[in-house]
């Protein structure tokens, strides 16, 4: 059965008529059916894009990559955004995919592969203020809250959950992340574009709040404000310890009682969202020093930085009898930890990306031998590939966000070439990233419309042709 007909006629072509359905048109002259929405249906188009997906495709020789490429990186941009303008000013909602909310962390990641195309591209640089914009009104509507409805009024599925749940949340778990991603987003944005339009009085009240949550949750004076419950059959769904998870000792960590899985952490203290919290604090001063010089926020980030830092080093290292010296995924203060990686970003493979060291560094180096190892339990190896997986999605399922963020920050063209064929090889003849996959059976996958998972491979795509345009010179 050829390609074309293996979408029309599988179980997984869902995401071929989501995305508008085959077409009359192809790649490359090839049998790849046209997949992506048609251009009437899309929700925003960018000049810079559609001239960088066009650049894109007369460089990849393979011409599976260039199809794959064509579909994913403009996915965001063509089914998740909503933007509009009020008075001038941009506001841009941006759901997940599949789920209609937004959650601080996807959508920072769903438009970032996009912030260096802001230099030509107007419209786009706005759509991106925009994004900006929504994430510090979603942040003064609650700090600890992680998914956001456009609706203020609107009330969701998860509105019994035992916790401070209020109108336009659509889910209220603890992630440190979700704080971390929006000042990742608004720094480099001001970095790239000069433009300092979205960092107003709002934003500069919601970064307030910020440094505030991640003090309360260091939980150095009793347990702070924030607990939660939910009635689940999903152990990882719902929190132990009357809703404050489990014990810790304040050592200058800082909670997150979820991970970027969504899944309830078991040490409560997640190393990489730690991690990134240091590079985020001191991204937040140095904007706050040039943005607001009124407000002293910058001494208190850095300051938060320094003592996160610290006990990071301290606390979260394992000296590991195979691999040495490595960081734990959690830990909890009392020299409990977790020997494991999972899938999502923030991971401890991510590191490096999220600008907490580098690739090159001896801890990071040591982790990641182990994360990519059958020590970790979360590393499958299985018929169609082998990756890192979680516990959201049980056991024997990888994540191509996985396989993409071990190409991302691999130094080694075998690897990176190796995560490339197995990409190529599991999205099921969708022409479409997943969140996960079985090992053995690709057909076999969980949400068919993940718009992070998209532009994340259009990231490495356009990554490995600036870097290592010689891998892409020929068919893989």
């Amino acid at each position: 059965m050829n390609r074309r007909n293996f979408v029309k006629q599988s179980a997984v072509a869902g995401m071929a008529v989501m995305a508008g359905g085959p077409g009359l048109a192809s790649v490359n002259d090839t049998s790849f059916p046209v997949v992506r929405i048609p251009a009437f249906e899309r929700k925003f188009t960018s000049r810079a894009v559609e001239e960088t997906i066009a650049n894109v495709k007369r460089t990849v020789r393979d011409p599976e990559l260039a199809w794959l490429f064509e579909n994913c990186f403009p996915n965001t941009l063509d089914t998740t955004v909503q933007y509009s303008e009020n008075h001038g000013r941009p506001n841009t909602f941006v759901i997940t995919g599949d789920i209609d909310a937004m959650w601080l962390r996807d959508s920072t990641a769903q438009v970032w592969p996009y912030l260096p195309l802001t230099r030509q591209d107007e419209s786009l640089r706005k759509l991106i203020a925009g994004v900006i914009r929504q994430q510090a009104q979603c942040i003064l509507l609650d700090p600890y809250a992680n998914a956001f409805y456009p609706d203020p009024f609107r009330e969701g599925e998860w509105k019994k959950d035992i916790t401070a749940m209020k109108p336009g949340l659509h889910e209220r778990k603890w992630e440190l992340d979700s704080l971390c991603y929006p000042i990742r987003l608004s720094y480099h944005y001001w970095k790239t574009t000069g433009d300092t339009s979205p960092f107003g009085r709002d934003w500069a009240k919601a970064m307030q709040l910020v440094l505030r949550t991640c003090r309360e949750q260091q939980r150095k004076q009793g347990q702070g404000p924030y607990r939660f419950g939910r009635e689940t059959a999903w152990s990882t769904d719902t929190v132990p310890g009357n809703g404050y998870g489990n014990p810790t000792r304040p050592i200058g960590l800082i909670h997150s009682i979820f991970r970027p899985s969504d899944d309830a952490t078991v040490f409560p203290f997640y190393v990489p969202s730690n991690w990134f919290a240091v590079v985020s604090m001191r991204q937040l001063a140095a904007m706050m020093e040039v943005l607001h010089p009124d407000i002293p926020l910058a001494y208190d980030c850095r300051a938060l930085a320094d003592e996160v830092e610290k006990a990071l080093k301290e606390y979260a290292v394992y000296n590991h009898p195979v691999f040495g010296n490595l960081y734990a995924l959690e830990v909890d203060g009392f020299g409990n930890r977790l020997l494991q990686d999972d899938a999502n970003v923030p991971n401890l493979l991510s590191l490096p990306y999220l600008g907490a060291c580098t690739t090159n560094d001896t801890i990071y180096r040591n982790t990641r031998r182990f994360v990519l190892s059958n020590y970790n339990p979360y590393f499958f190896t299985g018929k169609a590939a082998q990756g890192i997986g979680s516990p959201h999605t049980l056991v024997e399922n990888i994540w191509p966000m996985s396989l993409i963020m071990r190409a991302l920050t691999s130094t080694d063209d075998q690897e990176i070439v190796a995560q490339l064929r197995m990409l190529k090889k599991t999205h099921a003849g969708t022409g479409f990233m997943h969140e996960s996959f079985n090992q053995d059976d690709p057909s076999k996958f969980t949400r068919k419309w993940f718009a992070w998972a998209n532009t994340l491979f259009g990231e490495l795509i356009l990554k490995v042709s600036a870097e290592r345009p010689h891998l892409l010179a020929r068919e893989l």
